[in-house]
């Protein structure tokens, strides 16, 4: 397949609502290349927007880092459920390279979405991979981590990040 260039921040597709992807479309191809792209970068996740693909998508594996792979596409993704337990946890980007936060998320969410052969699947997610699925889903809705950071916190991130660009 094909690695995709990713884009990065300030980038103002990062900041647009993905649109919603129409049942039984064929997106394997895409979703093969999201993958090839997120393994190389190396990251844990890639969602459509940070590859230029105004679709709601992502794809994500939380283990292949540790040796197991557990990939998994998610087109249409909706969180249907989360936790009032939080949890914080450091956070990264492959499109904001270089720049981590702690971010504070639900610790447990229920997420339904459908895969690339639009079999449906609905999985309560804890750990990291609840934090994954739900910062993928913000690049969904045109949001980013640093969203979450107050002002100072932001201001001095992205003076770092500007710096090292």
């Amino acid at each position: 397949m094909a690695v995709m260039k990713i884009l990065h921040w300030p980038d103002p597709v990062l900041a647009t609502m993905a649109g919603r992807i129409d049942p039984g479309a064929d997106l394997r191809a895409l979703v093969a290349d999201m993958f090839d792209t997120m393994y190389a970068a190396p990251g844990r996740g890639l969602a459509g927007p940070q590859v230029g693909v105004l679709k709601r998508l992502f794809v994500m594996d939380c283990t292949w880092k540790e040796g197991e792979k557990t990939p998994r596409a998610c087109l249409n993704p909706q969180i249907t459920w989360r936790s009032d337990e939080l949890v914080t946890r450091e956070e990264g980007c492959l499109s904001i390279p270089g720049v981590l936060a702690e971010i504070a998320r639900p610790a447990e969410v229920v997420m339904r979405w459908h895969d690339e052969n639009w079999v449906e699947h609905e999985e309560k997610l804890s750990g990291f991979e609840a934090t994954c699925a739900q910062h993928e889903l913000d690049h969904l809705d045109g949001r980013v981590y640093l969203d979450y950071l107050s002002d100072g916190q932001r201001t001095d991130l992205l003076a770092a990040y500007e710096a090292a660009q």
